[in-house]
């Protein structure tokens, strides 16, 4: 009987434990216009992250969007390096229980010289509610 107890236990602490960390929120989905070849043409996109009303968003909210950039040093310690970089920023459109439909606000000025395999913003860039 004492094994049962500490069993349950066990799976009681590691499903409530599981709950307490921090949830990854991401683009999941970009819908886009067909583009035309038309001269000066604007390609509209949505962006569909995994975020919504129970986080907290409304209409008009600013989110500030990351990648993660991962680099291994063959060389001295082996070792991988992640760089969170912020690529851009989100505005929200439209919102849902757990997910909303934003648009691009401001992608990152060309100053911060960061080169990105993938220009632009990605399914799986990491997005956050923009704090000033």
């Amino acid at each position: 009987m004492k094994n049962y107890l500490q069993i349950i236990l066990f799976i009681i602490f590691t499903f409530t434990a599981s709950m307490g960390f921090a949830r990854d929120y991401i683009i999941y989905s970009i819908a886009q216009d067909i583009p035309m070849g038309h001269e000066r043409e604007e390609v509209k996109k949505n962006y569909y992250i995994n975020m919504g009303d129970k986080q907290g968003l409304d209409k008009g909210t600013i989110l500030d969007v990351f990648r993660v950039i991962s680099r291994l040093d063959p060389y001295e310690t082996k070792k991988r390096y992640n760089y969170r970089v912020k690529v851009g920023e989100l505005t929200v459109l439209h919102t849902e229980e757990n997910s909303a439909i934003t648009s691009l606000n401001d992608l990152e000025s060309p100053e911060s010289k960061v080169y990105y395999e993938v220009p632009g913003l990605m399914i799986g860039d990491h997005v956050e509610v923009k704090v000033d």
